[in-house]
């Protein structure tokens, strides 16, 4: 970001009608998400612009939040404070190449794209650029996401805020000082809604299997899960503690924890996460030796 847009850079807490200009290339659902977040938050839609190879999903943004769209990348830059790459990962080395030269004024980048390191985005932009890695997940789309966030040594402070507000609007948002343990972030949080839709899924069949109506047993498993994720967020114990909270001595949830740890349920976790970490490791060193090569 210049400078300008760094003193514009909004408190905590509240948006103005001063924020920079924020640019967003692509116009899928997590984009869309991260500006209804926004506009919901205050940021003013006159300061956002989305752009995007067909008028499909932008008319929807367009009508929903008011902001600028457009179909044109450098337009859409022009005058960015800041750039949001929420294209797909193979798509990504295009369209930073093919706005390099629009981007003189400098603005802070912020990608999206799963497995992509700073280091060669910023290759593909042509070198010295202020990026953040923004690992977001799928609740962001109804305001509950959490977010992990990469900053390179080139972000100063009022960056670093204002992305943690832009993100912050659909949900949490933690920072890792290593960009090496995305990847693990990208196995926690941002695969993680799908080991929970698994586990409902099981939840669910198992009641089913035992004799309660599907529709019971979805609404029982997703109130569930649903509270017990908001017992742990509110209260300062330990999640093993609130488990041995809900345990009576040779009651029924004693009887199933036994089983799942009989099973190794923890294994099963500590391997599942193992090989979503590796697996996103192999897809950016995949991405890496295409940029070798080109």
């Amino acid at each position: 970001m210049n400078q300008e847009a760094s003193r514009q850079a909004p408190k905590a807490g509240h948006f103005t009608k001063d924020a920079p200009n924020l640019t967003f290339i692509g116009a899928g659902n997590m984009v869309s998400s991260i500006i209804g977040g926004l506009i919901t938050k205050g940021y003013p839609a006159a300061n956002i612009i989305a752009s995007a190879p067909s008028r499909k999903n932008l008319d929807t943004l367009e009508a929903s939040y008011h902001i600028r769209t457009c179909n044109h990348n450098h337009q859409a830059a022009h005058d960015a404070g800041v750039l949001i790459l929420g294209v797909k990962p193979q798509l990504l080395q295009a369209v930073c190449e093919d706005l390099a030269q629009e981007l003189t004024h400098r603005p802070l980048i912020i990608t999206i794209a799963a497995g992509v390191e700073t280091a060669q985005i910023d290759q593909w932009l042509g070198g010295g650029f202020a990026i953040i890695r923004c690992m977001p997940n799928t609740p962001a789309l109804v305001l509950q996401g959490a977010s992990g966030l990469y900053a390179t040594a080139q972000v100063n402070n009022e960056q670093r805020q204002l992305a943690e507000q832009i993100f912050s609007s659909v949900g949490i948002v933690e920072w890792v000082e290593e960009e090496e343990n995305m990847h693990v972030v990208t196995a926690l949080s941002g695969s993680g809604p799908a080991y929970f839709f698994l586990i409902m899924e099981a939840m669910e069949e198992a009641a089913v299997k035992a004799g309660i109506p599907a529709s019971s047993a979805r609404k029982l498993a997703i109130q569930t899960i649903l509270g017990a994720a908001e017992m742990a967020k509110q209260s300062h114990l330990e999640p093993a503690q609130l488990k041995r909270n809900v345990m009576s001595p040779g009651g029924t949830t004693e009887r199933a924890i036994k089983t799942f740890e009989e099973k190794g349920l923890k294994d099963i976790f500590n391997q599942a996460i193992e090989a979503a970490t590796a697996r996103s490791k192999e897809l950016s060193e995949i991405l890496g030796s295409k940029t070798i090569k080109n």
